[in-house]
């Protein structure tokens, strides 16, 4: 049997890959374990410095498989959403690299990375309600704190695709390459990997938990988890480096 989900290792980043492309990578309950899987391995191995999550065969992914639907299955983890992805994000960066579709849960795993590189073919949606059905891993709620409102709630309601380039224009992805997805994804990976993980690391905690901090609390919160940047080998390291003009020696501690 072929493996839904396949991941590689290339210079500290773990490719994952949907690999149902004779299904566009439609999404089913083994295929978001694998997901998890690769996830929690991605946080746990400290060589691995930052995710990317691609499909095989040009497609990212085109939501839900609807004939595992019909059988009763759920494409989900509990406590992790759908994709093994959607509800529980890695402590790591985790980068999209799109091709093709990205459609309904399809878009809702690219917006639960990090960073999204798209190809500029790609095109992007929740079409759900042309389904019966309503974007409920992300589509409603995280798309609208992504994107203006209205935009949003259009496509929700009217369930159309957009262009990469729209997409871009409303800061759903973070940019177009005319070559594969992978490739751009890969360098963008590698700008992150040449800084300090553990300052890599407490930025994106940061950046992610302060939406739900209120403003009167923001930097006193901010203060608890700055102390293990700060008062890190790798903070001595990088102005060490940057006084002697040489690459930092990172060792994420």
């Amino acid at each position: 049997m072929t493996q839904e989900v396949l991941t590689q290792e290339e210079g500290g980043i773990l490719i994952i890959t949907i690999n149902r492309p004779e299904a566009k990578n439609a999404m089913t309950k083994a295929a978001s374990e694998a997901i998890a899987a690769a996830l929690d391995r991605l946080d746990a191995e400290d060589h691995l410095r930052v995710g990317i999550l691609t499909g095989a065969g040009g497609t990212f992914c085109s939501g839900m498989d609807l004939k595992g639907f019909l059988k009763g299955e759920r494409p989900s983890v509990e406590g992790r959403g759908f994709g093994g992805l959607t509800e529980q994000k890695p402590a790591k960066p985790l980068i999209a690299a799109v091709e093709g579709y990205a459609l309904a849960g399809g878009l809702e795993l690219m917006i639960a990375c990090d960073l999204v590189v798209a190809n500029s073919k790609a095109k992007f949606g929740i079409p759900e309600a042309k389904r019966g059905l309503a974007a409920a891993a992300g589509g409603l709620m995280v798309l609208p704190d992504l994107i203006p409102h209205k935009v949003a709630m259009e496509l929700a309601l009217t369930g159309d695709f957009i262009t990469a380039q729209r997409a871009y224009e409303l800061g759903m992805i973070n940019r177009i390459t005319e070559g594969d997805a992978l490739s751009a994804a890969k360098e963008l990976a590698a700008s992150i990997t040449a800084n300090g993980p553990t300052a890599v690391r407490v930025s994106k905690q940061i950046m992610e938990e302060s939406r739900g901090w209120a403003l009167e609390e923001r930097y006193a919160k901010q203060a608890e988890l700055l102390p293990q940047v700060f008062m890190s080998a790798d903070a001595r390291e990088g102005s060490l480096a940057f006084a002697e003009k040489r690459t930092p020696n990172w060792t994420g501690k």
